[in-house]
């Protein structure tokens, strides 16, 4: 990109279901990189109903906000961009076409994930509203099985139409293959398997977060449904509400805004536990129960072996003018053969990331909890995925082959070491 590129960034007002315009965005090319510079026009900041955009970059104020991290981008616009799967799926329409970041904004769907849009007229478009069914999922994993395999699909002729479905999923988390169904009201993430899936992924997902419930965890609402012989993971999105007028829209940015940090391999060192319990103490309305949930989270991903618990999938979300922990989601085994070590994706004691009582404990007053919480918190979680993962698996529909697969994961023996954490 050899010029500026600018835009307008529309939101949805709390208990509203229309967009109103925000603010602009403009990115420019300074060496050896981009600046983005965003400032919130004088009509919104003087509606009763306006709302900051997240609560650490891009404060409710005149001044105009300026980043040259992450190529230009404020985490609160990057979160509503497309995904890896949503990305894939704009890159096939563009064909040829070699697309920079700002396309990628520019070319998300109307139905993004949390509040946000974007266009080029000041005055903002209509949502759409428009979704598909879950009558619709047969075709559209026949679409995502084509787009994966880079090949038309079996209709031919749909794989257009096919694909223009796909695109009103783009916007959610995550790489693998899904899109956004309504069903009655409600509107669903719809997560597809994939032919290389070495287990039935829809079914297994959706036992965590069943499990993580029996835990005590807040958790996004899922379910399965079966079409064509394939099992679909359908969990109900938590940052849309129905009202007759359209959906409500609720803000929502990740534990990677809430950071100040970036994918990069040289900013993870940025990823940690510690440093979002410190954000979350400071943004939530409710610190003291949202710290306790996230300690119980952390609990539970290193008791599953979920190592992909990255700052992308935890996130806070503003139903009203508050902020607080969203539900959790993207819960996933890693089974592995490591007996006596295994590490999360973010620091979550003094010891680093490594997935051990003691480290885990370590920090315990960073949550607002005293020890003696934080160790019963542990073992309830623990003793629990202990006791039970199996059973939830199995009344989940997970074969036995599959629960044979992935049990590894589960409550291994260096989660309770008392020796080598202080060698992490």
């Amino acid at each position: 990109m050899n010029s500026k590129a600018e835009c307008y960034v529309y939101i949805v007002p709390p208990g509203g279901t229309e967009f109103v315009t925000a603010g602009r965005f403009r990115l420019e090319p300074v060496s050896p990189s981009f600046v983005g510079t965003f400032v919130y026009g004088r009509n919104y900041r003087e509606r009763k109903d306006a709302v900051e955009l997240d609560p650490v970059e891009l404060r409710l104020t005149d001044r105009t906000y300026e980043t040259a991290r992450m190529d230009g981008f404020f985490g609160a616009i990057r979160d509503a961009m497309p995904d890896f799967w949503g990305r894939r799926i704009i890159e096939k329409h563009a064909g040829l076409v070699e697309l920079e970041e700002f396309d990628y904004l520019m070319k998300g769907p109307d139905d993004r994930a949390g509040a946000l849009g974007f266009g080029l007229n000041v005055e903002p478009p209509a949502p759409q509203n428009k979704f598909n069914r879950t009558l619709d999922l047969e075709k559209l994993q026949r679409a995502a099985d084509a787009l994966i395999a880079d090949e038309p699909d079996n209709a031919g002729h749909e794989t257009a139409q096919a694909q223009d479905l796909l695109l009103l999923g783009t916007s959610m988390g995550g790489a693998r293959p899904k899109t956004v169904v309504q069903d009655g009201h409600d509107l669903w993430l719809a997560k597809f398997s994939r032919n290389d899936d070495r287990w039935n992924y829809p079914r297994v997902e959706h036992a965590m977060l069943t499990l993580a419930q029996s835990c005590g965890l807040n958790t996004a609402d899922s379910r399965i449904d079966t079409i064509g012989g394939r099992d679909v993971l359908l969990v109900r999105r938590f940052d849309r509400d129905w009202a007759k007028t359209g959906y409500r829209r609720h803000r929502m940015v990740s534990a990677l805004t809430l950071l100040r940090t970036g994918d990069s391999p040289a900013e993870r060192q940025n990823w940690s536990y510690l440093l979002l319990a410190d954000e979350l103490r400071r943004v939530s309305a409710d610190p003291e129960y949202d710290l306790r949930e996230l300690f119980g989270r952390i609990c539970f991903n290193a008791a599953v072996s979920n190592i992909d618990d990255h700052p992308r999938n935890h996130a806070i979300i503003a139903k009203e003018r508050d902020w607080r922990l969203s539900p959790a989601f993207d819960l996933t085994p890693t089974p592995t053969i490591a007996i006596e070590r295994r590490d999360l994706a973010m620091a979550c004691g003094r010891y680093g990331r490594y997935a051990n009582q003691t480290n885990l404990l370590s920090d315990h007053g960073r949550f607002l909890l005293n020890e003696g919480e934080a160790h019963t918190i542990f073992t309830q979680i623990t003793t629990t995925i202990q006791n039970s993962w199996h059973a939830t698996m199995r009344r989940a529909g997970v074969s036995d082959p599959d629960c044979e697969a992935i049990k590894s994961a589960f409550v291994y023996d260096g989660l309770f070491y008392e020796a080598g954490a202080q060698d992490a």
